[in-house]
């Protein structure tokens, strides 16, 4: 039974120093002078906010007031994008939560996020609120601004 119990040991820390080796190589595709760019950790990850916009206060104002207000709205994406703090935008379909979009920043904490989402007019009119939450995802995401102003065929 002890020599069962031993080669049942043995078998596993074969497999797992397999799984371990196998693991550690390093991709064949990697480029380390795009990873720098991006600012990818060793997984091609990086550290990004996640703001999900909700229904505010503010809900009863004349369709000019509200024109405007998102008129601004879009304008400081734009702004936000350009300065490449923020690389995604876009509203959320109707849902039970009053969730009405998101915003992915490239920032590092929720602190900076939220001095960003302070500029924007249907935060400070309070036609929406924003809830903030540390996000990991693919450094890749930074390259969507790029691409997408290449297949946009109308811009707002």
């Amino acid at each position: 039974m002890k020599r069962k119990s031993t080669i049942i040991v043995a078998l596993i820390c074969a497999l797992f120093i397999s799984y371990h080796t196998k693991a550690q190589e390093v991709n064949k595709n990697y480029d380390e002078k795009l990873a720098k760019e991006l600012g990818a950790d060793d997984y091609g990850m990086k550290k990004y906010v996640l703001v999900i916009l909700k229904t505010g206060a503010a809900k009863d104002l004349p369709k000019v007031s509200l024109d405007t207000i998102f008129k601004g709205h879009m304008a400081n994406i734009g702004r936000l994008v350009k300065e490449g703090k923020l690389i995604v935008a876009g509203p959320l379909g109707k849902n039970e939560n009053a969730y009405r979009g998101i915003f992915i920043f490239d920032v590092e904490t929720t602190e900076e996020a939220q001095k960003l989402v302070e500029t924007d007019p249907v935060i400070f009119r309070k036609v929406m609120t924003a809830e903030y939450y540390p996000w990991y995802g693919s450094a890749a995401l930074k390259e969507t601004v790029k691409i997408h102003g290449k297949i946009e065929k109308k811009s707002h």
